[in-house]
C-alpha cells in the first residue's frame, strides 16, 4: 500500500509508524491500479498515467516483459501544493530482464529510443531510464542502483522522500486503464 503524502507533500521515505531502521520503506511495492487510485487526481495527472501505460505497452512490444519499474519525480509528490502547478511527467527507471537468447549488446539497439529522455517525455510524458537485470553484477551496476536510490530518496532541496515500485508485467494495465476511465468520468461531473 502506498502511504499518503506527508506534511511536506511527499511520500514518506519510511512508512509512518515504522522504526527508522525498518525495511518497511521506499520503494513502496504497489500495483499499477494502486498508483492510479492514489495519483489520478486531475486531467494532467491522468494524461501522464495514460502515457505511462502506452510506454509500458511499447516496452513489452519490444521484448521487455519481466522486471519492475521505480516511479518517482514530481508526479509522486503533491506538486500542486508544493509548486502550485501540475506535474508534467513521471520519472521511471525500468529494471528489466533481457529476452531469452539476447545479450545486452544485441538487445540495447531495439529499445534505445525508449530510454532517451527527450523522446519519451515527448511521446509518453515519461522521463525514462533503463537497467538490465539477470547479468552478473559488477561495480558499475552497484554504483548505478545506488545512484538511483540516493537520487530518488531526496528532493533537490534535500528533503527525504519515498517512491513507488510496480511490476512491468501487463497484468495490471487493463485494470489501471479501466480505473483511469472511471476517474475521468468522476472528474467530468
Amino acid at each position: 500500500m502506498i502511504p499518503d503524502w506527508n506534511i511536506s507533500a511527499v511520500l514518506p521515505p519510511i512508512r509512518p509508524g515504522a522504526a527508522g531502521h525498518s525495511p518497511d520503506r521506499s520503494p513502496y511495492k504497489a500495483s499499477l491500479s494502486e498508483v492510479v487510485e492514489k495519483f489520478a487526481k486531475s486531467s494532467a495527472r491522468i494524461e501522464i498515467l495514460r502515457g505511462l501505460l502506452k510506454y509500458r505497452a511499447e516496452l513489452r512490444n519490444r521484448g521487455v516483459s519481466s522486471g519492475f519499474q521505480w516511479l518517482n519525480g514530481s508526479f509522486m509528490e503533491n506538486k500542486e501544493i508544493l509548486l502550485l502547478e501540475a506535474p508534467k511527467d513521471v520519472d521511471v527507471v525500468t529494471f528489466f530482464h533481457l529476452p531469452n537468447g539476447l545479450d545486452e549488446a544485441a538487445f540495447s539497439p531495439k529499445v534505445a529510443d525508449l530510454f532517451e529522455v527527450e523522446n519519451t517525455k515527448k511521446l509518453y510524458h515519461v522521463d525514462a531510464y533503463g537497467h538490465p537485470l539477470g547479468k552478473p553484477m559488477d561495480e558499475t551496476d552497484v554504483t548505478l542502483i545506488s545512484y538511483w536510490y540516493s537520487m530518488w530518496s531526496h528532493r533537490r532541496n534535500n528533503l527525504w522522500k519515498g517512491f513507488v515500485q510496480v511490476d512491468i508485467s501487463e497484468d495490471e494495465d487493463d485494470i489501471a486503464t479501466a480505473l483511469i476511465a472511471q476517474v475521468e468520468l468522476e472528474l467530468a461531473k
